[in-house]
């Protein structure tokens, strides 16, 4: 008897371990074609995304930008319903607690998080309408709001700019994956009186808090984008007009450059100028021509 009990309990402990196996092996294959639908929504984003990004007529742009999105967070949604998974997108966040990193470092990420969620937001909630936009060499670019925000107790004009489609990499250290984004900004800001004399000029490299991986924070962001902003100085009360030359440099794996330039002209608004009478603090004087100065002068010579 004792010896039949000793061949069920053996017989039971390969069942039991078969059970486990199979568990084992089903959460794997369930796992590789979650990863595998997921890599097929972005691959089928990236097959649509090259018209949204050469799209020359800002109007049709405009127009597409709210369905565009729509298409790519639906897809995105029946795939969070499909394997169950959370709709709040805040696995970083939960990341970030187990860490166990210190304050400040959390404080900094949730930073950079915060800042990618608001775009994100915007996009899957159809509230993404660039204030202005233009494309060059298979990018674009998005001013996406300019607001007047205090930065250090200081009045700044925050420029949001959402870069499309710089050139990136996967690349592999060891057993870690990071992506390498290719993306350095020059910008220069021409400040000219309603004649067009020149007032002052500025100049950028790239933006503050640069998200060139956003996909880090929120794995679902729409893929290949570049996040930052400028925070500009308020300007003399009597510039009213100013000219924004954005030139954005991007590498290819393969080796090659494409240096894109934008250009946006605009009217000051007046909340953007600083009071009658006050003074442009750290701006630095330099010699130029009369003729560079004022256009009218060099047209009456």
């Amino acid at each position: 008897m004792k010896r039949y009990f000793g061949v069920i309990v053996i017989i039971a402990g390969i069942l039991i371990g078969g059970v486990m196996t199979y568990r084992s092996s089903s959460a794997k294959a369930l796992e590789a074609q979650r990863e595998a639908d997921f890599t097929r929504i972005q691959r089928e984003y990236l097959e649509r995304v090259g018209w949204m990004r050469t799209n020359p007529d800002e109007a049709s742009y405009r127009q597409e930008l709210s369905p565009f999105f729509k298409t790519y967070f639906e897809q995105i949604s029946a795939y969070q319903s499909r394997y169950k998974l959370s709709k709040d997108f805040d696995a970083y966040l939960i990341e970030l607690e187990k860490r166990g990193e210190t304050d400040d470092r959390i404080a900094d990420r949730k930073a950079f998080y915060d800042y990618t969620r608001k775009v994100f937001d915007q996009m899957r909630e159809g509230r993404y309408k660039p204030q202005w936009t233009a494309t060059d060499k298979g990018m674009r670019l998005d001013v996406v709001s300019s607001d007047v925000v205090m930065v250090l107790n200081k009045p700044q004009v925050r420029l949001q700019l959402a870069l499309w489609g710089a050139h990136r990499e996967e690349r592999t250290d060891g057993k870690v994956k990071k992506m390498v984004t290719s993306a350095s900004f020059k910008t220069q800001w021409k400040l000219t009186d309603e004649r067009g004399k020149l007032i002052g000029e500025m100049t950028g490299e790239d933006p503050s808090m640069k998200v060139d991986f956003p996909e880090r924070f929120i794995a679902e962001f729409p893929p290949q984008m570049v996040l930052g902003h400028y925070d500009m100085d308020l300007v003399p009360n009597e510039v009213k007009k100013m000219e924004i030359t954005f030139n954005v440099s991007s590498r290819a794996a393969s080796g090659g450059d494409a240096t894109a330039t934008y250009l946006w002209k605009l009217e000051v608004p007046s909340g953007w100028r600083l009071g009658a009478g006050e003074k442009w603090e750290g701006a630095e004087v330099t010699e130029r021509s009369e003729e560079e100065i004022d256009p009218s002068k060099a047209q009456k010579k």
